[in-house]
C-alpha cells in the first residue's frame, strides 16, 4: 500500500493544503488540537471532491443504465458468434458506439477518486512516521500527531504494535475497537448501497448474467474493503466511510427522483406522482411534468408500470397532454370503467379438456330429452282415448291426423318415441375407441 500511495506523492501538496484549509477553519470553533478539527476537515476533503465529481456519476448512471439495457442485445452477439471471438468484440464494439455507451463509465467515479484516496494515505503515513508532507510543516504535524477521534490516532492502524500505538499517546485498546467499529460501518455502508440498488433500481424484466454479477459484487466488496480495512490509518478509515456515506445518500435520491424504468422505484415513484396529481388536479413540479411528458410520447412503448400509470389517471378522471400537465375528462373515466367491465364480463377460455367432456354432457342431456317427449306423447295418446265432452270426439279422422300433426310441429323435431331417444344418444355418445366429437357420416354405400 505505501508502494501505491508513493506513485501518487505528485498530489499530496494539493490535498494537504486542502486540509491545512479546511483545519484553519474548525480548529478556529474546536481547537487546533482536537480530532474534531483534523477529522472534519478529511470529512470536508471528501465532500468537496465528491461535490466535483457529480457530472462523473450522472455519467456513471447512465451508463449503468445502457447496460442493462444492452444485456439482450450482447448476449444474443455473443451466442451468434461464439466461435469467432473476434467478431464478437467487433460487433460488441459496434453496438456500443450505436448506443452511446461506455462501459468504462461506471468505473470513472472510483477512478477519478483514487488519486486522492491514496494520496491521503501517504500523508497520514508521513504524520505517523514524523516527517513533514506536502505544505504540513512540523506546528502542523505536532497537532496532527496529538489529534485523536475517539482515543485512536489519525495515523494508527489496526495492526500497528502496542509500541508504536504508545508513540501516538494512544492504547493499543482504543486503536483497535475504533478501527474494528469503523470497517464494519465502511462494509456495511457499502453493502447497503449496492443492495438497494439491486433490489429497487434494476429494471426486474431483464434477466441477464449481467444481474447475477452485480448480485456477486453486492457481497465480495465488502469483504474486500474489512479485509484491506485493517491495513488504513484511522483517518483513512474517517475518508472512505464518509464517501460511502454519501454514495449511499446519493444513491438513495436518485432511486427516489430518477428511478430506472420498470425497475421497483419507478413504480412507488410513479405512485406518488398519480397521489400528487389526483389530489391537486395538476403536476406542480416542472420536473415531474417533464417526466408525464415522456411517459405521453412513449405511446405503446410504455412499460407495466407506465401502462399502469396512464389507466390509473384514466380512472380518475385526469388525461395526460403532451406538454406533461393533466386535465379533467369525466369521458375518459367512463370509457376506462367500462373498459374495466367489458374485460371482467369476458369469459374465460375452455381448455380442450372441458369443452370435450361439456359436449358428452350435453349428448346425454340430448338423450333425456329424446325420452321425455315420448313420455308426453303417451300421455297424450292417453288422454284422447279418454272420453270427454269436447267436440274432438265428433271430428273425422282427418282432424285427428292435423291434430297429430300440429303437435308434432310444435314440439318441433324431438323423436317421438322411446326407441328414437335411444338412437339418438347412440349418434352422440362415442364407443368405446372412437374419437370423440361429431362424427363423419358413413357413404350410403358402406355397410351398417
Amino acid at each position: 500500500m505505501d508502494t501505491i500511495a508513493g506513485l501518487f506523492s505528485f498530489i499530496t501538496t494539493p490535498v494537504s493544503w486542502i486540509i491545512v484549509q479546511f483545519h484553519s477553519l474548525y480548529g478556529a470553533m474546536f481547537g487546533p488540537d482536537t480530532g474534531w478539527a483534523w477529522g472534519l476537515s478529511i470529512v470536508s476533503l471528501v465532500v468537496l471532491i465528491r461535490i466535483c465529481l457529480i457530472p462523473l456519476f450522472v455519467k456513471q448512471i447512465k451508463s449503468m443504465r445502457n447496460m442493462q439495457a444492452l444485456q439482450p442485445k450482447m448476449k444474443a452477439i455473443q451466442e451468434r458468434y461464439k466461435s469467432d471471438k473476434q467478431r464478437q468484440s467487433e460487433e460488441m464494439m459496434k453496438l456500443y458506439k450505436e448506443t452511446g455507451t461506455n462501459p468504462l463509465s461506471s468505473c470513472l467515479p472510483i477512478l477519478a477518486q483514487s488519486p486522492f484516496f491514496f494520496a491521503l494515505y501517504y500523508v497520514l503515513s508521513k504524520i505517523a512516521s514524523g516527517d513533514v508532507v506536502g505544505v504540513i510543516n512540523e506546528p502542523l504535524l505536532a497537532s496532527a500527531r496529538q489529534a485523536h477521534i475517539f482515543g485512536a490516532p489519525l495515523a494508527a492502524k489496526f495492526t500497528d504494535s502496542s509500541a508504536k500505538v504508545a508513540s501516538l499517546d494512544a492504547s493499543l485498546t482504543d486503536v483497535r475497537v475504533v478501527t474494528a467499529i469503523m470497517i464494519i460501518l465502511m462494509s456495511a455502508s457499502q453493502f447497503y448501497t449496492q443492495r438497494q440498488l439491486m433490489q429497487k433500481n434494476v429494471d426486474l424484466s431483464v434477466k441477464t448474467p449481467y444481474m447475477q454479477q452485480q448480485k456477486l459484487l453486492m457481497y465480495i466488496f465488502p469483504i474486500i474493503f474489512a479485509v484491506m480495512g485493517i491495513n488504513f490509518p484511522v483517518g483513512v478509515l474517517v475518508y472512505w466511510l464518509t464517501t460511502n456515506l454519501w454514495t449511499m445518500g446519493q444513491q438513495m435520491y436518485v432511486i427516489n427522483q430518477n428511478p430506472t424504468p420498470g425497475s421497483k422505484a419507478q413504480d412507488q415513484y410513479l405512485e406518488r406522482l398519480l397521489k400528487g396529481a389526483t389530489q391537486h388536479g395538476e403536476v406542480r413540479s416542472r420536473r415531474k411534468r417533464k417526466v408525464v411528458q415522456t411517459l405521453v410520447a412513449k405511446g405503446s412503448d410504455r412499460n407495466d408500470n407506465e401502462r399502469k400509470f396512464i389507466s390509473s389517471l384514466a380512472k380518475a378522471g385526469y388525461a395526460a397532454q403532451a406538454d406533461g400537465t393533466v386535465i379533467k375528462s369525466e369521458t375518459i373515466a367512463a370509457e376506462a370503467e367500462g373498459g374495466a367491465a367489458q374485460r371482467r364480463q369476458q369469459p374465460k377460455r375452455q381448455t380442450k379438456s372441458k369443452r370435450q367432456s361439456g359436449g358428452a354432457q350435453r349428448g346425454g342431456s340430448g338423450s333425456a330429452e329424446g325420452k321425455s317427449p315420448s313420455d308426453s306423447s303417451g300421455s297424450s295418446d292417453s288422454s284422447d282415448d279418454s272420453p270427454s265432452d269436447s267436440p274432438s270426439d265428433s271430428s273425422p279422422k282427418g282432424s285427428e291426423s292435423t291434430t297429430s300433426l300440429e303437435k308434432d310441429a310444435s314440439q318441433g323435431a324431438k323423436p317421438k318415441s322411446k326407441q328414437a331417444g335411444r338412437a339418438n344418444s347412440a349418434r352422440q355418445q362415442p364407443k368405446s375407441g372412437q374419437r370423440k366429437g361429431q362424427q363423419r357420416p358413413k357413404h350410403p354405400s358402406s355397410k351398417k
